[in-house]
């Protein structure tokens, strides 16, 4: 038979461990992995010393169209995605307007059609005024579930009344993906820190406690109403005794922490980025970062996301807290998590289960996540090797700069494959947008 792809002799990995194999490829399937004696291909890449992974999977990105179109769009932040490895991304809500109608999901689904490099699906918004749609509006195709603010961040998408939550929660059945911080206690802190102009501050306005009464709450209700809920980019160590806890008590709860919180930690972020530092929840300091990196080695966590969020450099020059928070992330997701494997903190079996297996199993993606005969061909090759510094010059996204430039990272994607098409070609990206709406089992 003769394929069109054939990736030869690479390493296949999955969570449950790794195996020499030829993968070939026939239109947008994986037809075929195995050992291939006479290799009849359109094309073959060349995988001898480098792994094959399943197209990553990047479940938190805010790629800003519409409304905010200067700091990144669909097209350009997708292209950043191929070049860090990402094949499928789901898209944020909270853009102008927001993403809470059917009106808005079709538009986005319209500004996406030829345009994305990787698969896409987007988030609908909860808001007290949509509520009672939400269980219709999370089954539209080309949704990948409900967002809910529990504490205000960038864009005006806010769920802070405790009443309003938990009609969210009762109006649906997908996991619900939730950004946990008390708005209440924010409101409160916000005098103390707004005149003065020092980013190290942000940790402290949005402490520990903001984010703790947030998720205990969250879980309570959880629980009362049965639904499966996503916890979004957890930052404190005090958080992972309640992901615990809420499972033992029956809590469907998943959790997904970012590589930004495993990477930086406080003080020394904001003394050497300053407000490039600034996100939602907060970078913490080395006791945060270390349980987090902890949990991650022992398997707490679920999946990472990016959490990709970018600002224009101008826009972060702005004196703090008046800088927006957020910093850009799809294009080096990837890198840091294997950098990070590479450093023994996990293994690259566990960089599929976090960016790649889970992902498709939390929120029941068709067809992606795995290397195996049946799914799509979306396949991530990488050089585990291959140590580069992050320079401006490598990067794709609009707003042209990232927190890790400088450093230096040991893991890149070398060939990427979206729906059966070779789109990353030795680190150059190659022909046409391939990226297809992403499609769900309920």
């Amino acid at each position: 038979m003769t394929y069109d792809i054939v990736i030869k002799n690479g390493t296949v990995v999955s969570s449950q461990g790794q195996r020499q194999a030829d993968v070939a490829i026939a239109g947008k399937t994986i037809a075929f992995v195995g050992f291939l004696e006479n290799v009849q291909a359109r094309i073959v890449v060349d995988a001898t010393g480098k792994h094959v992974l399943p197209g990553i999977i990047d479940t938190q990105v805010h790629f800003r169209e519409p409304g905010n179109e200067h700091k990144e769009d669909l097209e350009s932040g997708s292209k950043a995605a191929i070049a860090g490895g990402v094949t499928s991304f789901f898209d944020m809500p909270n853009t102008n307007p927001p993403t809470a109608t059917r009106q808005a999901l079709e538009q986005k689904l319209r500004l996406a059609e030829g345009r994305c490099w990787a698969n896409y699906a987007f988030y609908i918004g909860a808001s007290p005024e949509n509520v009672g749609e939400l269980q219709h509006l999370e089954r539209l195709p080309g949704c990948a579930g409900i967002k809910v603010f529990m504490g205000s961040s960038t864009g005006s998408l806010l769920v802070d009344d405790d009443g309003v939550l938990e009609q969210v929660l009762a109006n649906g059945t997908r996991p619900c993906a939730v950004h946990s911080e008390d708005e209440a206690r924010l409101r409160q802190r916000k005098a103390a820190f707004e005149s003065i102009d020092a980013p190290e501050n942000h940790p402290l306005w949005r402490d520990v406690e903001t984010a703790v009464i947030s998720t205990r709450k969250l879980f309570d209700l959880a629980r009362k109403t049965g639904r499966r809920v996503h916890l979004l980019h957890v930052s404190t160590a005090d958080e992972l005794e309640l992901i615990e806890q809420a499972r033992r008590t029956g809590v469907q709860a998943t959790a997904e922490v970012t590589p930004q919180h495993l990477f930086f930690f406080a003080p020394d972020c904001y003394e050497s980025l300053g407000t490039l530092a600034q996100m939602n929840p907060p970078i913490r300091d080395s006791w945060h970062q270390m349980a987090l990196r902890k949990a991650v080695s022992e398997g707490l966590f679920d999946i990472v996301g990016s959490d990709h969020a970018p600002h224009t450099l101008s826009e972060k020059a702005f004196p703090y807290p008046k800088s927006p928070s957020g910093m850009p992330g799809v294009q080096t997701l990837l890198p840091v998590m294997l950098d990070l494997a590479t450093d023994g903190l996990l293994g690259v079996e566990d960089v599929v289960r976090l960016l790649c297996e889970n992902p498709s199993k939390v929120f029941g993606i068709k067809g992606k996540g795995f290397v195996e005969e049946g799914f799509d061909a979306d396949i991530t090759v990488v050089d585990l090797c291959d140590t580069r510094i992050v320079t401006k010059e490598m990067l794709h996204s609009k707003c042209g700069w990232s927190p890790y430039e400088g450093e230096a990272l040991t893991g890149w994607p070398t060939d990427v494959l979206v729906n059966g098409q070779l789109v990353l070609n030795q680190g150059r990206i190659q022909g046409s947008p391939y990226g297809q709406m992403l499609e769900f089992d309920f």
